[in-house]
């Protein structure tokens, strides 16, 4: 299983299609991913309930905050190091540069792993302690898989990542239902509480699970390549490498701002919750069951479902981030322009109909997913609330990663900290002054995608010295999605008014309604983009697969 790719330098245009092939192969993982999540997370929430979901997601939230510190930035400064080392040549240094990221994490993730097992009382609150300390060994085993993922990353290779992601998931999902299973039987007839504490108790297992299941395969992917790799290495015996002191401050002064830019940019979910829970806990006098059941319904049914259109934009910055590197150590200011082009216009023809489709069918898609009777309306309208982030997370995500890789890491870090504290300050007066409770996380989190979507890209203007045409780039994706959404709820009504006539079962009816309503809207959605010159038949033949759908198009009469 030959992974290892060439890394000499292509020309402009083979770079580009590369990205976007790579960034297609990431993209469908995260997405296969996402909807591995959406699936076993159904089945999970009737083993646990929505209070075993919120102790779960607090815990979560709080584990992934410091794997933000510790680990998880490591793919993408790794490939950045390292990309911009093979851009120049130098594949020895590049090769040092891995093994020094190896010491990196065991000693900064292996700390942090510690630290999270004895002082989980300080990160988070009540039940969730318990499951947090189950998080914990996971942050050690996290930051190795993450210098392996971003290893190959830099090579230009987004194969083994994907695979990996796919396997880490599986596991996940196998393990969690299972060990929460097994964990809530064994507590017998004990309370509602406990047994929700030990389901997620093992859903968090399920975690660590499909982390050493990813990291093993990884390891298996550069035994079977560690040849080849020797082999390149062998033929640079002649180049001169930097100290291990200078690369391992090479390694802290760039694994160090992409921390505090991923660190910051994330950390509103933990700050929310913190907020949403000691306002509501000791100001407001709610129980902490209560609580952790309204924010197990925001976490799960709703930020979860929304959160599977970004991992195209997810992908898109992993995959542009060695390329615009390579052009930016190059000094080519041209091309680099040229790939953060393609890639907001690729995350805006998706992330535009995937906002407006949560939306129009909010309803329908959590009863799909989540068909817990008691709080379906209140999930649904919490995604219909939140569906517009969709967007403003999937610019601001690829903008940062602009910023990253144009060597500027410091502004995202200012920018999502100005972000931070604005609606920090708006979630903290709504709870106290307001009765929206979740409400108020919806427009928290409303408000900081858009202040990061808007101040990022005033940072990407400036330091680039172009701007973005958004007009051209947001019309056509705007307006088919607009005829879209209309096109498709008409067509689930339509649908369910006539299945109610012959079946008597609302989810069957649902599932049957959502089928082809979602299908028009692809249909629809493709039609109009290519009709209102969203897209050129140049731009789909540098797609994967492109020539396939251009033949496809020409022989359905929508290309000529």
């Amino acid at each position: 299983m030959m992974l290892y790719m060439s890394t000499k330098t292509p020309k402009t245009e083979n770079k580009s299609d590369n990205m976007l092939a790579q960034a297609g192969i990431l993209a469908a993982a995260g997405i296969v991913v996402r909807i591995i999540g959406l699936l076993y997370r159904s089945p999970l929430t009737g083993i646990i309930g929505d209070e075993g979901n919120g102790y779960y997601n607090y815990a979560y939230n709080c584990y992934a905050i410091i794997l933000l510190i510790s680990a998880y930035s490591i793919p993408s400064a790794i490939s950045k190091v390292i990309a911009g080392e093979l851009a120049l040549g130098r594949d020895r240094n590049a090769q040092r540069v891995f093994h020094g990221a190896l010491l990196y994490v065991l000693i900064v993730s292996g700390a942090f792993s510690v630290f999270v097992f004895f002082g989980a009382g300080l990160l988070t609150y009540g039940h969730s302690v318990t499951v947090l300390r189950v998080f914990s060994p996971t942050i050690l085993l996290f930051g190795f898989l993450g210098v392996l993922r971003g290893y190959f990353q830099a090579m230009r290779t987004m194969v083994p990542t994907s695979v990996s992601q796919i396997l880490e998931q599986l596991v996940n999902a196998a393990v969690s239902l299972l060990a929460a299973w097994l964990f809530i039987r064994g507590a017998g007839d004990t309370d509602a509480t406990t047994r929700a504490v030990r389901g997620a108790v093992g859903s968090a297992l399920g975690t660590g699970a499909g982390v050493l299941t990813a990291l093993l395969f990884m390891l298996i992917v550069y035994g079977i390549n560690r040849g080849t790799i020797l082999k390149r290495i062998h033929y640079c015996a002649n180049q001169n490498r930097d100290s291990w002191g200078a690369v391992m401050k090479l390694l802290v002064l760039t694994v160090t701002p992409f921390i505090l830019s991923t660190f910051i940019y994330n950390f509103s979910t933990m700050l929310n919750q913190t907020i949403f829970q000691r306002i509501l806990i000791h100001t407001r006098g709610f129980l902490e069951a209560d609580v952790a059941i309204a924010y197990g319904i925001f976490s799960t049914k709703a930020v979860v479902i929304a959160n599977i259109p970004i991992a195209l934009a997810s992908a898109l910055s992993s995959a542009m981030m060695p390329n615009l590197s390579g052009s930016f150590a190059r000094g080519d200011s041209r091309e680099a322009g040229s790939i953060v082009d393609r890639a907001l216009k690729a995350t805006l023809m998706v992330s535009v109909p995937c906002a407006a489709g949560l939306f129009i069918l909010s309803r329908p898609i959590v009863f799909l997913l989540f068909p817990q009777r008691g709080s379906l309306d209140e999930a649904a309208a919490l995604l219909s609330g939140i569906a517009v982030t969709v967007v403003f997370y999937s610019i601001s995500t690829v903008t940062n990663a602009v910023l990253q890789g144009i060597g500027r890491m410091n502004l995202p870090v200012v920018n999502a900290a100005v972000a931070l504290f604005v609606q920090g300050a708006v979630l903290a007066l709504l709870l106290l002054f307001t009765g929206l409770d979740n409400g108020a996380l919806v427009i928290a989190m409303i408000l900081y995608s858009l202040l990061m979507c808007v101040l990022n890209e005033r940072s990407v203007r400036k330091h680039l010295k172009r701007g973005t045409d958004w007009r051209r780039l947001l019309a056509a994706p705007l307006l088919a999605a607009a005829v879209m959404a209309v096109v498709t709820r008409i067509v689930y009504q339509l649908v369910s008014l006539l299945l109610s006539v012959f079946m008597s079962s609302e989810y069957l009816i649902n599932l049957l309604s959502l089928l082809p309503a979602l299908l028009v809207a692809v249909w629809i959605y493709g039609l109009l983009l290519i009709r209102f010159g969203g897209v050129s038949e140049e731009e789909l033949l540098r797609m994967p697969k492109g020539r396939t759908l251009v033949r496809l198009l020409k022989k359905a009469r929508i290309l000529s």
